[in-house]
């Protein structure tokens, strides 16, 4: 079987990914969440003239000379106004947020007065608007100030708030069944016996879907036989997609793609033009959407970064798109490329003129995870690239694992 292109292999996940249905929370519990539609604002903010400042409120056309005396007639805070309306030669007391009482149109801050009780001298002259904030100076009902799509972040919480808004409807957070596959494998902090090893595509890949918004739906780990492999598929129906690790590539004891075929998965592909990530698998298990991720770690990581990321996102009313490459400085010389796209794990620096410079590691081995744990992106080697020295330009990807709410 030739290998997909990576480009087809993108586009056939992506028109293989549907938009979740949207739900509404509170905006109490929105933090991370993606907008499923426009919010407007419901009130004016502020609603009325107020004081930027402490000070006392007063008509600018009696303060256009300084020094000049004025009587105070009462005291404005932010939850008790003054009810009347200022005359000639009067002030109002007033405080930070405080609505500008009826007839005047300035504040002299408190700095700038002499004080004898209600006999207050004022050092300053004022002008119409001198330390006020107009009335929808913010914003003002009816604006439309977070549009759908968007990912809700900690200031967003706070714009929902003062725009009076106490619900939110928001795509529904993707649920991703994950499976690992393996009689070898073995959890985190149990016995491992000589022919074992630790089970972490399964926790990593988890991770990776929490960062993203979703939720991850762990089913454990299948042996490799056909009953043990559909007994902990029985969890897989309250889950939006699938998620498998190991069990694709070829192998005597490979059964996902052969019981999963049985459970009526239809597979769109199977081996791509990717290095590490060869074994990708992509298809449709019954209505839901299914990837195989390759069992070697580093492979596992990759594809699910490349592929699940996107997915994740588009499932919660995003953009299906990579991570945009940057153009960087060659820290090392790189070999020519074969057939499959290359992503080489690499650490980042600056050279004396400001330039990114990427830095392969020596060894790119596809189990190596400590590597992978450090490196701070991928260079890309496109299909049959020339061979590169240190100190040339070529593209590279940062890694991205920050939760989606930031």
């Amino acid at each position: 079987m030739s290998l997909l292109p990576l480009e087809e292999a993108f586009a056939n996940v992506e028109k293989g990914i549907s938009v979740l249905s949207a739900e509404q929370v509170s905006v109490a519990d929105c933090l991370g969440r993606v907008l499923a539609e426009n919010v407007a604002a419901r009130l004016t903010q502020p609603p009325a003239p107020v004081s930027s400042m402490d000070g006392y409120a007063v008509r600018a056309q009696d303060v256009l000379s300084q020094p000049v005396t004025l009587t105070r007639v009462g005291e404005s805070q932010a939850g008790g106004p003054y009810d009347g309306t200022l005359a000639d030669g009067e002030c109002v007391r007033i405080f930070t947020g405080a609505p500008l009482p009826a007839g005047a149109d300035a504040v002299i801050i408190q700095e700038d007065t002499d004080v004898f009780g209600d006999q207050i001298t004022m050092k300053e002259v004022a002008f119409e608007g001198k330390f006020v904030r107009k009335a929808g100076l913010d914003f003002s009902e009816g604006d439309i100030l977070l549009h759908k799509g968007r990912v809700l972040s900690a200031r967003d919480v706070g714009l929902l708030c003062a725009m009076n808004v106490p619900w939110v409807k928001v795509f529904r957070r993707p649920r991703v069944a994950i499976l690992a596959t393996g009689d070898e494998l073995v959890m985190p902090g149990e016995a491992v016996r000589e022919s074992q090893i630790i089970s972490s595509n399964s926790l990593m890949v988890a991770a990776l879907v929490q960062a993203m918004g979703g939720i991850a739906v762990n089913l454990g780990i299948a042996g490799d036989t056909e009953e043990s492999l559909r007994e902990t598929l029985s969890g897989l129906d309250c889950a939006d997609l699938l998620v498998t690790s190991g069990g694709v590539s070829v192998g005597e004891y490979d059964l996902v793609r052969k019981v999963l075929g049985e459970e009526g998965l239809d597979i769109d592909f199977w081996r791509i033009a990717m290095k590490p990530g060869k074994p990708f698998m992509f298809g449709h298990i019954g209505n839901k959407p299914a990837m195989g991720l390759p069992g070697n770690p580093v492979s596992s990581y990759v594809t699910a970064f490349l592929f699940l990321r996107p997915a994740l996102r588009k499932m919660q009313g995003g953009a299906f798109e990579q991570d945009k490459p940057v153009q960087v400085i060659l820290g090392a010389a790189v070999p020519e490329n074969g057939v499959r796209q290359e992503y080489m794990r690499a650490v980042f620096s600056q050279d004396p003129d400001g330039n990114l410079v990427a830095t392969p590691y020596n060894k790119q081995d596809s189990s190596m995870l400590a590597n992978l744990a450090h490196c701070e992106g991928f260079i890309i080697r496109p299909v049959n690239a020339p061979a590169l020295s240190a100190g040339e330009k070529t593209q590279a990807i940062y890694l991205k694992d920050a939760m989606v709410s930031v």
